[in-house]
């Protein structure tokens, strides 16, 4: 797996792993065990089970358009932001990639903004995700303990 080739848009490498959900290809694109942790979600994801829940439950109709507009390379981290819109809002963002010695996924910082768009984009996640990973993990249990 390599990084971002000169030349190439910003997350184009990362776009094309996520357009594989679903596939063996994107398991391959990861360690066994990688995490996911985002804004979002009151814990971490752990697997590839999980991860790709997660992709696909944002990946159907949640983002109106998403484009990523920086994207750079430190060592085993790539770091990436993006712009879109979301429920008919402006929305951004990080997203931060680690990877392992041998290039392989070991795990994914996802942060939104504003916050506005951040508790709405949390609510439909919920919507999306009930039944498929811990109810801790997401919008009503952070609001149960507020």
């Amino acid at each position: 797996m390599s990084s971002k080739i000169a030349g190439d848009a910003p997350g184009s490498s990362w776009a094309a792993v996520v357009r594989t959900n679903g596939t063996s290809e994107f398991s391959k694109a990861f360690v066994p065990k990688p995490i996911l942790e985002a804004s979002v979600l009151n814990g971490t994801c752990i697997g590839i089970d999980a991860i790709s829940e997660f992709f696909a439950a944002t990946a159907g109709g949640m983002y109106e358009s998403l484009k990523f507009t920086h994207e750079s390379n430190d060592g085993a981290k790539t770091y990436l932001e993006w712009e879109g819109k979301a429920f008919g809002a402006q929305v951004g963002g990080t997203t931060i990639l680690t990877r392992d010695e041998t290039g392989l996924i070991e795990s994914i910082r996802l942060y939104h903004r504003p916050l506005a768009a951040f508790l709405k984009f949390s609510v439909e996640l919920e919507n999306r995700l009930k039944g498929k990973v811990d109810p801790s993990m997401l919008h009503s249990a952070s609001a149960a303990a507020g």
